[in-house]
């Protein structure tokens, strides 16, 4: 039997997909912050690379990928499609389980993907230094890979809760010549203001990206860029699906299921996005969900309504599902699912009933993910590990049933620089939070008018 398919370097997609084009109802305008009216390019142009807002705005089906960010994707591009066959015996189950794995690229997670385009269309239009927030660290030492690839600066700050747990991501970052500032900052205005109000908190996805946004806007020679989110970014990300359908021909079968994690909305997307149209057009019956935690469970209670994308207010309104932007989850060992929203692009496909969602507590989540290294060796990160906790239920139950499905698992990174939260699993020093009810009621209840 087969178990691990690999493309040819030449195979690389040559154009990204992009999800725009297929929609089933139309998305949604950005708004500007101040004016609650539709944004315009030249009003991204302050903190963003010209091509990118292009992008962003773009319904075009299918956009080229430059042959300068090939050639670097080429460091480890295609990424592998496995058969999880000791996953499948341990399990017994009869369900066929696959796992796309992007640990393989030098940052260890799906993140270059668009790391590497932004810092190069940045470079282009000769922007000196990128600003950006992380959460658990992957898309901060993916920025400093790309922006050191192209001789660039990069300033990085990282949520305060992920930069404690997460020491040596940080370390990454320096490896790659990037600044890593814990956020809250007293760096910035939005900074200061949240550490006077709040000085215990273990920050946000939104915190970070105030400060982000406020550095880049206030410094010429500086733009802003985001791993998560953006219409572009998701574009960027569907090199990973466009390679999985290439490999399942190889493996002559086809996904009934597809597993990510989500917690802003790009590897998940990244994935599933290629098979948007096989289940609109097609009439594929293919489920995809998206998997996030009970912490922060953003598709699963949020509203979908226009929201900031930031807890200062910076940036503009988005139509999608959220918490409430001043929302500030616990500190889950699962930082990149921290976010208080999600893509506009994904939020338009889950609010059209086009993809499905599912949130999970964190000690079941390890439970799954130790299940996974024991079988199949690799040690998955926190964040991935959400997707292969419905991808084993999955499993169990065609076991029961006797039915055999095709499961694919994206795999977004590894868990090497998670250890330390490995260890909290092991100690029983984890614990299950849900967020409750009434404290989503109140972040919601302060969501901009309009």
């Amino acid at each position: 039997m087969i178990t691990k398919f690999l493309l040819d370097e030449e195979e690389i997609p040559k154009r990204w997909y992009n999800v725009a084009a297929d929609l089933p109802t139309p998305l949604d305008p950005p708004l500007h912050p101040a004016t609650g009216e539709p944004l315009k390019p030249a009003d991204l142009e302050p903190i963003f690379s010209k091509e990118l807002i292009k992008q962003e705005a773009s319904t075009e089906r299918w956009i080229d990928i430059p042959e300068e960010v090939r050639e670097i994707y080429r460091l480890w591009r295609p990424t592998p499609l496995y058969r999880a066959v000791r996953l499948e015996r341990a399990l017994k189950t009869p369900a066929r389980i696959y796992y796309k794995y992007e640990g393989v690229s030098p940052a260890g997670s799906h993140k270059p993907n668009t790391a590497i385009p932004q810092a190069y269309y940045n470079m282009k239009e000769g922007i000196a230094r990128i600003a950006t927030e992380t959460g658990a660290g992957q898309w901060g030492s993916a920025l400093s890979l790309a922006t050191c690839i192209f001789n660039m600066k990069c300033t990085v700050y990282m949520v305060r809760a992920s930069y404690d747990q997460k020491p040596y991501r940080r370390s990454m970052m320096r490896v790659w010549g990037a600044e890593c500032i814990p956020s809250p900052s007293d760096r910035t205005n939005s900074g200061r203001q949240i550490r006077e109000r709040l000085p215990n908190t273990p920050g946000s996805l939104g915190i970070a990206i105030s400060e982000a946004v406020e550095d880049a806007a206030t410094h010429d020679d500086t733009n802003y860029a985001l791993g998560s989110v953006l219409n572009h970014v998701l574009l960027h990300q569907t090199v990973e699906g466009l390679e999985v359908k290439k490999q399942f021909e190889m493996a002559d079968d086809y996904p009934d299921v597809i597993y990510g994690c989500c917690g802003g909305g790009s590897n998940f997307p990244g994935v599933v996005f290629p098979f948007v149209p096989d289940k609109l057009g097609d009439k594929k019956d293919l489920r995809m969900v998206a998997c996030e935690p009970t912490a922060c469970p953003t598709l699963t209670k949020g509203m979908y309504t226009y929201d900031f994308g930031d807890t200062a207010r910076l940036t503009p309104l988005l139509k999608m599902y959220t918490l409430g932007h001043d929302f500030i989850p616990p500190g889950i060992h699962a930082g990149g699912l921290r976010y208080h929203g999600d893509a506009p692009l994904l939020c338009n496909l889950v609010n059209n009933g086009v993809i499905e969602a599912a949130a999970f507590h964190q000690t079941e989540v390890f439970d799954a993910a130790v299940t996974f290294a024991r079988a199949e060796g690799i040690i998955p990160a926190p964040e991935s590990s959400h997707a292969i906790k419905p991808a084993i239920d999955e499993a169990i139950a065609c076991r029961k049933s006797g039915q055999s499905k095709a499961l694919l698992i994206n795999l977004s990174g590894h868990g090497h620089f998670d250890l330390s939260s490995y260890d909290a699993y092991f100690e029983g020093r984890l614990e299950d939070y849900e967020y409750p009810e009434e404290l989503v009621k109140q972040s919601l209840a302060k969501l901009p008018k309009r």
